[in-house]
């Protein structure tokens, strides 16, 4: 039998003697997984030169290869008992398991042949148990000798154990020696895969036994802070700048962790999350002016995403609201291309506070064509047109609202249609005059007036469900 394989039952053992065959294609599983782990030295080595902090070589006997599938069952169901069986005290458990199924690739069996066969990454029993939380059969492997860093799919089993949230093995990784700042194949470190709220304690070790906080993925040059804050994680968040985080940092596309957080699209559960990311990101010193690499502002994606307490929030810490994108687009086109898939996020509140802090206003002459788009958010179109003392209402406004959205709506749209037989109401006029006056400054000096609520939130573009 070739030194360095395993193989733990009597009855696999007598098959491995009895069939030559059998034998060979062993030995043909364990070069591949030597070339596996060649490439990955490779790997290693170019990381080193990058100062990378790399994965670390392992001290222990080399791996072998293990294909016995009741070791392997054992592994998989995180069976103990088993498991104290197969490792008594002495054994090694330091071996590569290559499991069968996956895809279909040409694998090299030797004397330049090939076959197309089932093969998986290769992975290791640690890897196993890490990425499933069986800490206490992942204990008894470390106590075996099974090597920490070991990496033959290109991963750690401290990768799998934070991408999948499992804190105990995190921690029984690192007091063992894993390295936190070990980086995958794919230029990950573990804390960058710390995506989901359940990974709080996975990063909280990291963090304890030294990993880089502001060290960057290797494509996209993603801090963690670009990670969680684009997950909306705000725990993470207040953790990492704890530890030194920068808040500004910005990757190779200019993303700052702010237009990160910014530019993930966020369900209606998720907006609170994302809110309170940016809150603490602003009040580490976020710069609300830094843009991307194609001038995307904080405030551009926040409109785009529809995130109306972000948008106010980004606002009173002084965000303009007429800065360009390369695209030549304002905040208010952003928002108004996605009012009607973002109706359940209030798309209204954010028209009305871009216009209320001096946004520019929509050309007349595509008023139609936001109607077409918008009418499904009523309130929209009111803050709209209550921005102009005046405007031509033509036939093609008629023919530009849906028919279903009228019948739902219809109070609403025949007093905008009626405009475009009677004047703007003297009320309004003088709406529009105090308000062109004052123009970005409405949103401060309105508040201070000595005026009535109902007259201040009028001046402001409060909704009342029709136009006059």
């Amino acid at each position: 039998m070739s030194r360095g394989s395993f193989v733990f039952t009597s009855t696999a053992l007598r098959s491995l003697e009895l069939d030559q065959d059998m034998l060979d294609r062993h030995k043909y599983k364990k070069q591949a997984a030597s070339f596996h782990l060649s490439s990955y030295t490779l790997r290693k080595e170019a990381r080193e030169a990058r100062e990378r902090g790399p994965l670390r070589s392992s001290t222990a006997l080399p791996a072998g290869v293990c294909q016995d599938l009741v070791v392997q069952n054992a592994l998989y169901t995180g069976d103990l008992e088993a498991m104290q069986h197969l490792f008594p005290r002495g054994t090694m458990a330091n071996f590569i398991i290559e499991p069968q199924g996956g895809d279909m690739r040409w694998v090299a069996t030797g004397e330049g042949l090939w076959s197309l066969s089932y093969q998986q990454e290769l992975t290791t029993p640690l890897h196993i148990t890490a990425g499933r939380g069986f800490a206490e059969c992942l204990r008894l492997l470390l106590q075996r000798g099974a090597s920490v860093d070991l990496a033959p799919g290109g991963v750690t089993a401290l990768h799998e154990a934070c991408e999948n949230c499992q804190p105990e093995c995190t921690k029984l990784l690192l007091s063992h020696g894993a390295n936190a700042n070990a980086f995958s194949e794919d230029g990950f470190m573990p804390l960058h895969l710390c995506t989901r709220p359940e990974s709080f304690e996975c990063a909280k070790y990291l963090l304890q036994h030294g990993a880089a906080i502001n060290e960057c993925s290797a494509d996209e040059d993603d801090t963690p802070l670009h990670v969680v804050a684009r997950n909306g994680l705000p725990e993470h968040t207040e953790l990492y700048l704890r530890y030194g985080a920068t808040a500004d940092k910005q990757n190779n596309e200019g993303i700052t962790p702010l237009i990160a957080a910014c530019s993930q699209r966020q369900e209606l559960q998720d907006l609170p999350r994302y809110f309170k990311v940016c809150q603490i990101l602003l009040g580490a010193g976020a710069d609300v002016h830094t843009t991307d690499q194609d001038k995307h502002s904080p405030l551009h994606m926040a409109c785009k995403n529809a995130n109306p307490d972000v948008v106010d929030l980004l606002l009173a810490n002084g965000a303009s609201v007429n800065d360009m994108d390369y695209g030549g687009e304002a905040p208010m086109h952003n928002i108004l291309k996605v009012v009607c898939y973002k109706i359940s996020h209030q798309p209204e509140r954010i028209v009305r506070a871009l216009l209320n802090h001096g946004s520019i206003r929509v050309w007349p002459g595509a008023l139609p064509k936001v109607l077409k788009h918008c009418s499904k958010s009523p309130r929209t179109i009111e803050v709209l047109l209550n921005a102009y003392s005046h405007l031509k209402v033509t036939d093609t406004w008629i023919e530009s609202v849906p028919p279903e959205e009228f019948e739902e709506h219809k109070d609403f749209y025949e007093s905008v249609f009626s405009l475009a037989q009677a004047p703007r109401s003297l009320q309004h006029l003088a709406r529009c005059n105090l308000r062109g006056f004052l123009k970005d400054r409405v949103h401060k000096v309105v508040p201070k007036l000595d005026l009535p609520s109902f007259i201040k939130n009028y001046v402001l573009l409060d909704y009342r469900g029709y136009v006059h």
